[in-house]
């Protein structure tokens, strides 16, 4: 099949590869000259397990192009997926406007019959906003749902392997195209209506979200009674109500998605006359988390930063991705930086730059003459430095596990103060 992916960011070069794999020809618009010309070369602007090989094989086969133009990319294609960034807003809604900026530019090159595929997580509502504007401008295309569920670390695999594929629309022709789009891929494939595969996205995602700051708050609740938010949690997810997934305390979710999704669908909710009270107190528990781990590292210093000296391991919002974006460790480092500490970070695949950080290139190089060992993401990597080394190397004793990725025992073994989440 003929396919079109507009946008080049970890959800459109997933989607762009995934597809080309199961054999359609995939053209990739992206108005960036110095990514198109990346990825023309066999190199990748995101870091993504698996990706670039991936795109290597696509490319070589011919089944993966990229274009500058929109226009030159949609001509022609029986699907268009839209990949595009939806920011969060002022308002706390998604802002659309790149949507319905390459829309505008693309609906005249459209086949007739085409479908036009929405990726991007759009407000409730805006595939029939997207359906009219189409129609105005005389196109001949189809809008459909068609919400992406990949994680960034493993967004491949998730392609590839998918819990479920969910379609949202009304026409029958435009669910058969889709189905027989994926039919390589063996997942339950959910065809609904436009709002209701709109509302999936944001409800899956503000769930798992309230899954991670339930483990927050028990965790909070740990340390206050004594207990350990590992075995707590270990018992419960024995459950097979409960699981283990998303379930790992820490220092709140971060990202592209979950803060900006939790946040539009309050403001969906406000919008329909709802007050999603609960959804409201997650974002408030989340932000408040960060406050949590920096009064950790606080008391670890001595009960000041001013002046004290803290070697922080890990930048991405997660382990596995290059992404900063609504990283809980930027937000921890911008409060630690407030304050007056002195920070050293480092990261095995994020940089950032932030006024007040100083990025190292390796772990033992943030920890030397730290007062406080930071941990923020949860590398693997990390468990494997020689904990010996870090304790020569330290001024101070203290270790704040924002990950609980440590072991206190091997940690206290060495004279050194752990403090992890819950524990």
């Amino acid at each position: 099949m003929q396919v079109a992916v507009i946008g080049a960011g970890y959800v459109g070069l997933a989607t762009a590869v995934g597809l080309s794999s199961l054999g359609h020809d995939v053209a990739v618009g992206e108005r960036s000259a110095e990514r198109v010309e990346m990825l023309r070369s066999g190199r990748s602007p995101i870091f993504e397990p698996e990706l670039l090989a991936m795109l290597r094989v696509g490319s070589e086969a011919g089944r993966l192009s990229f274009h500058t133009s929109n226009v030159d990319a949609a001509a022609g294609a029986e699907v268009v997926f839209l990949a595009v960034p939806t920011p969060q807003g002022e308002d706390g809604a998604a802002d659309t406007s790149i949507v319905y900026a390459v829309l505008e530019e693309i609906a005249g090159s459209l086949r007739d019959g085409a479908l036009v595929a929405l990726k991007s997580t759009v407000p409730v509502g805006s595939v029939s906003k997207v359906q009219a504007m189409l129609d105005e401008q005389g196109a001949h295309a189809t809008v459909v749902s068609n919400p992406e569920f990949l994680r960034e670390g493993s967004a491949i695999s998730d392609f590839l392997h998918p819990d479920r594929i969910v379609i949202g629309t009304d026409d029958q022709r435009a669910a058969e195209i889709m189905i027989e789009l994926y039919r390589e891929l063996q997942a339950p494939i959910v065809v609904t209506d436009p709002i209701s595969s709109e509302m999936v996205k944001y409800a899956a995602n503000a769930f798992l979200a309230t899954r991670i700051t339930f483990a927050n708050a028990v965790a909070r609740l740990c340390e206050a009674v004594g207990a350990d938010v590992k075995d707590v949690l270990l018992g419960m997810g024995y459950d097979s109500r409960i699981g283990f997934h998303f379930f790992n305390p820490g220092p709140g979710f971060g990202g592209s998605c979950f803060p900006k999704d939790t946040n539009a669908l309050v403001a969906v909710a406000e919008a329909a006359g709802y007050d999603f009270a609960l959804l409201k107190s997650v974002i408030r528990i989340n932000d408040l988390q960060r406050s949590h781990v920096v009064t950790h590292v606080r008391k670890g210093a001595g009960g000041t930063l001013r002046g004290r000296v803290v070697g922080m391991w890990g930048l991405a919002f997660k382990a596995g991705t290059d992404d900063t974006r609504s990283s809980p460790a930027l937000a921890i480092a911008e409060r630690l930086i407030e304050e007056g500490c002195v920070l050293r970070a480092h990261d095995p695949q994020a940089t950032v730059s932030m006024h007040g950080l100083s990025q190292v290139d390796t772990p033992l190089e943030a920890v030397r003459g730290a007062d406080v060992l930071l941990i923020t993401t949860e590398w693997p990597d990390y468990q494997s430095v020689d904990l010996h080394e870090v304790a020569r190397l330290m001024s101070g004793d203290s270790v704040v596990d924002a990950r609980n990725l440590l072991d206190p025992d091997a940690v206290r073994r060495l004279g050194l103060r752990y403090q992890g989440i819950g524990r």
